[in-house]
């Protein structure tokens, strides 16, 4: 589990709630579910308006990457290369076929296909680079559900203080139901920054983030097979691969 990632939110949410008490309010009067009710269902609205639903289900798996991140072994790729590159070299490049059915990954095979082919480095690098490019576009587009969200959410906050509003001005005869309707209006405004800034904006960054480590391994291991497809030198290659190590 990424502990960063809940001490962060722990923090945020202590901050919040001390203030809040430090001020001399109480924590209970930060709880109204109608108020919850109109923000969280109103920008889930707003974001499966605007979203595929293939796009919108594999945004909301994707969350999980805060908590328990993707792994990504540089390493094991780097060293798979080198093994490929040292083979090639005794063997040539034919050579490499043999491995193509313990290769397990769509993009790794490809890569290990073209090299088999005797495909040129140029061309092997361009029609890799088509694969990155597809592949970044689906993650990044899943990943921006989060960050719609954010933008989505404040606005979503203000239409419920609007609401309480109104509320309130249907029952300035009664004076009872002033306290109610103001309090849910305050408070869907914090429910709709506070989600915004302490949780979907937040968790769009962090997945950005690891997109960006994912496209980065793949652009390694395409260095890789062109180095390859080259002749380089293996301990070249390695010197190189290990620029992008992080």
């Amino acid at each position: 589990m990424d502990k960063i990632s809940v001490s962060g939110l722990l923090i945020g949410l202590i901050a919040i709630l001390g203030g809040q008490l430090l001020e001399g309010g109480s924590a209970s009067s930060l709880v109204q579910p109608t108020a919850l009710l109109i923000v969280l269902g109103g920008t889930l609205g707003a974001v499966l308006l605007q979203s595929p639903l293939p796009v919108f289900r594999r945004g909301v798996s994707m969350a999980r990457w805060v908590w328990f991140p993707p792994v990504l072994d540089s390493k094991k790729t780097i060293d798979q290369l080198l093994t490929w590159s040292q083979l090639s070299r005794r063997e040539g490049l034919l050579a490499l076929e043999k491995l193509l059915p313990g290769v397990k990954d769509d993009f790794a095979k490809k890569g290990l296909q073209l090299l088999v082919d005797g495909a040129d480095p140029e061309r092997i690098r361009e029609l890799m680079e088509v694969d990155i490019d597809s592949y970044e576009s689906e993650w990044r587009a899943s990943a921006k559900i989060w960050e719609s969200a954010g933008g989505y959410s404040p606005t979503i906050g203000i239409l419920g203080a609007v609401m309480g509003l109104i509320h309130v001005m249907e029952n300035l005869s009664d004076p009872t139901k002033l306290g109610a309707g103001i309090a849910v209006a305050f408070v869907a405004t914090i429910y709709g920054v506070g989600l915004a800034n302490l949780v979907y904006l937040p968790i769009a960054g962090k997945l950005k983030y690891y997109i960006g480590r994912m496209v980065s391994q793949r652009e390694m291991f395409v260095d890789g097979l062109v180095g390859i497809a080259q002749g380089d030198n293996p301990r070249i290659i390695e010197s190189r691969l290990k620029g992008y190590v992080r």
